[in-house]
């Protein structure tokens, strides 16, 4: 029975808006002789990896930025890569640096995200960042995260004093927006996958965040009435971790799958790396 009173977070609304704001802001660096530039390194022949780094490339140039696109072969060590990393950091005209994952099984992925420069990771990838992020001054947010926050802020959804409850606790998700939630006076649960009676848990949940790369796992029974949930999830059949048919009688909001925190993590990242050439106006 489909609940008529629920909010439908439209992320792909959301993102079109922030392209909009993101266009006047490119233009005016123009004016300054700057165009924002995002260099994204792929590492091999991984089909998934290289669509995304299409995406990217393409949402770019749709608002007057530079995609500078490098990449790799699958043999490529992780000494290689560190060096190709270095050469974007030195380069003026680069303003952010994505490394897509996953990278092939040789190279040591830390090491990787750790050479990129703090002032250059728009994605939010580095040690550095997420104790920034932690500690509630970091300036470039793991971008599904950011688009979390970004979606509740653009609905005017209440986060202070609420229970929110994060399942999953990747480093660059789970962890991540468990914080910034708790920023945002937020009461916080995280979940993993050694968290014992968890549909209890999500059952006292105001905000859900599922990030569990599960389809579907989200059950509806698990969630009392009047959550907010949010499903960061993206799985084969164009299905989330949340299982939306049965959660939608339950929710007083929900993100679809696909389009509902996908669009909006891709224009935070553009976002974020229009953030960073800003600063050398």
């Amino acid at each position: 029975m489909k609940n008529e009173n629920v909010l439908l977070l439209d992320g792909s609304k959301v993102a079109g808006e922030i392209k909009d704001q993101l266009q006047v802001r490119v233009n005016q660096l123009k004016e300054n002789g700057i165009t924002p530039c995002l260099a994204t390194i792929l590492v091999g022949d991984d089909p998934s990896s290289a669509t995304y780094v299409k995406m990217k490339g393409n949402a770019c140039k749709r608002i007057g930025m530079i995609s500078k696109r490098i990449d790799l072969p699958k043999e490529t060590t992780t000494q290689e890569l560190l060096d190709v990393i270095v050469e974007l950091n030195n380069d003026s005209s680069v303003h952010g640096i994505l490394l897509q994952h996953p990278v092939p099984e040789q190279i040591d992925e830390r090491a990787a995200f750790e050479a990129i420069s703090i002032e250059k990771d728009v994605d939010g990838v580095t040690s550095l960042g997420f104790g920034q992020t932690a500690l509630g001054f970091g300036e470039y947010p793991s971008c599904t995260p950011a688009a979390i926050l970004e979606i509740i802020d653009y609905y005017k959804l209440p986060i202070e004093g609420k229970h929110a409850v994060v399942i999953g606790r990747s480093p660059i998700l789970g962890k991540p927006v468990s914080m910034l939630l708790l920023n945002r006076n937020a009461t916080v649960t995280t979940c993993h996958s050694r968290t014992q009676n968890l549909p209890e848990l999500v059952k006292q949940a105001d905000i859900i965040v599922a990030a569990v790369g599960k389809a579907n796992f989200v059950q509806g029974d698990w969630v009392k009435e009047g959550a907010v949930i949010l499903d960061a999830g993206y799985n084969e059949g164009n299905v989330g971790d949340v299982d939306y048919e049965a959660c939608l009688p339950k929710a007083s909001a929900i993100t679809p799958v696909p389009g509902g925190v996908g669009p909006v993590t891709i224009s935070m990242l553009l976002k974020q790396t229009v953030a960073a050439a800003e600063k050398l106006v």
